[in-house]
This record gives structure tokens, C-alpha cells and sequence, in this order.
């Protein structure tokens, strides 16, 4: 018999619920050792057994036990029916019917769908999970990419505005590479700061930004340098009607804004 006929003739599924005679498991375990394509598809129906059994499997209850040994010695005991028969030829010949074939062809049918249908709810189960994750992630991204569309929408009719007047911050000595820009709203006194030139703030510092009106520095709010992992772009602080100058200073971490600069890291005048 070859590999494909060992595959397809149904003794493998009835060796694997244990419904194979002792001449039928013997031949299974010539053909596992013969061949390696037999071994591997008795080991993919016997895990395709666990797993539906695993997921289906149900508690019964303790009488069901005796039940079911009680049907089984039922059975044991009358392997072989024993049917009178008579015809024209033969007068009161006992003929033997064995049903025990029967019941095999339909305990390897039953297996077959069996083992079908797990395999198919394993396939569309992990296409199934495949095909969510995917999508949340789509999901997902087209989020993120929506609201920096949003933001940098935001922060260019600031910049385009016709009423809006920029303002250059430079580095003083202690952060001579540091730079920002202001812009001051003309019509409204709105002021927008970006700190995306500024280097990252060390641990358990902040920046501040500072208005300077008749020549005092009266704090405009705590400059957020990072929104979700990015850099933040244009940031709304406070609002002022006349302004000198503006400046960036380093303060030490704290959700109150300062009362006044510590150390001014960038200034510049309007």
C-alpha cells in the first residue's frame, strides 16, 4: 500500500481515538517507522484531536461513568449478532452478520469531519486574528497621521497669519546653541512659542517662557517640549497687549510657573 493510499484509507484517525484492532495498530506502527509522511500526518491528526478536545471538552457528571461502562460491557458482549436466515437453498442455516465493520467505517467518517472542521476553525481563527491586528493598526496609524495633519494645519495659519509677528530667541552663555522663536499676534496679544530648536531639558528641569513689560519678566506659562514621544511644535502661552522682549529660562520641575527667571537660556527683543 503506498503513502497516499496509508493517508486517505482512514486507519490513521482510527488509531488516533483508539478504535483500531491489534492487527490494524501493529500495521500503523510498520507504516510510522516506513514512512516518514505517515508519521507526520498521524502526529497533525493526533494534535488536531487535543486541540478540539481541549476546546470543547465538557465535565459530565459522576453517574455518567457507571452509565457508559455498563454500555460498554452491553456491547462487549454482543460483538457479533446473530441473525437466523432462510432462503430456497438452505433450510435453518444461522448466518453471522458481523455490525462491528459498520460502526468502524462510520467511527472514521465521524473522525474525518471531525478533524476537518478543527482545522478549519484553527485556520480561520488565526486569519481571523491576523486580519484584526492588521486592521488596528491601520487604524491606528491613520489616527496619528490625522492629528499631526491637524496640528501642523494649526500651527501654519499661525506662522501665515497675516497679523502675526515673529520673534527670534537666541542662546546667551549659558546655552549658546539654543534657539526659539515667538510669535505675537498684533490684533489679539495671542503669543505662540517654538521650542523646537531648544535641546531636550535635563531631568527634573522645564523650560518657562517670559514676557518682558516695562522691563520686568512676568512669566508666560511652562513651555511643553514633547506631546506623545514627538516634539511639540507651536505652543498657545499667555497673552499680553505690549511686550520688550521675550526669554526662555531653565527652572526646576514643578507644575507652578516660576515667579521669576533662574537661568534664561535664549532672549530676544520684539
Amino acid at each position: 500500500m503506498e503513502v497516499k493510499e496509508i493517508i486517505s484509507s482512514g486507519i490513521l484517525e482510527l488509531y488516533a481515538t483508539g478504535l483500531a484492532s491489534s492487527e490494524e495498530a501493529a500495521q500503523v506502527l510498520q507504516w510510522t517507522s516506513q514512512y516518514p509522511e505517515v508519521a507526520e500526518e498521524l502526529a497533525q491528526i493526533e494534535t488536531g484531536l487535543a486541540i478540539y478536545v481541549n476546546t470543547h471538552s465538557i465535565q459530565p457528571s459522576p453517574s455518567v461513568k457507571d452509565k457508559v461502562f455498563a454500555r460498554i460491557n452491553d456491547v462487549e458482549a454482543e460483538t457479533a449478532k446473530v441473525v437466523p436466515f432462510k432462503n430456497s437453498k438452505s433450510d435453518g442455516v444461522a448466518k453471522v452478520v458481523s455490525i462491528f465493520s459498520l460502526w468502524k467505517r462510520i467511527a472514521v467518517a465521524a473522525v474525518v469531519l471531525l478533524l476537518g472542521s478543527a482545522a478549519l476553525n484553527i485556520l480561520l481563527y488565526n486569519k481571523n486574528n491576523k486580519i484584526s491586528s492588521a486592521l488596528q493598526q491601520s487604524q491606528q496609524l491613520v489616527s496619528s497621521l490625522e492629528d499631526k495633519s491637524q496640528s501642523m494645519e494649526s500651527d501654519l495659519q499661525v506662522v501665515q497669519s497675516k497679523y502675526s509677528m515673529p520673534v527670534s530667541l537666541s542662546g546667551l552663555e549659558a546655552a549658546p546653541d539654543a534657539a526659539a522663536k515667538v510669535f505675537w499676534m498684533k490684533n489679539t496679544g495671542d503669543v505662540y512659542v517654538d521650542p523646537s530648536s531648544l535641546p531636550s531639558a535635563p531631568k527634573g528641569k522645564q523650560y518657562e517662557l517670559w514676557a518682558i513689560v516695562d522691563g520686568q519678566p512676568v512669566n508666560a506659562g511652562i513651555i511643553i517640549t514633547t506631546k506623545k514621544g514627538d516634539r511639540y511644535s507651536i505652543q498657545k502661552m499667555k497673552t499680553f497687549g505690549k511686550v520688550d522682549a521675550f526669554a526662555i529660562s531653565m527652572e526646576p520641575e514643578n507644575p507652578t510657573p516660576a515667579t521669576k527667571p533662574t537661568t534664561v537660556v535664549v532672549m530676544g527683543k520684539m
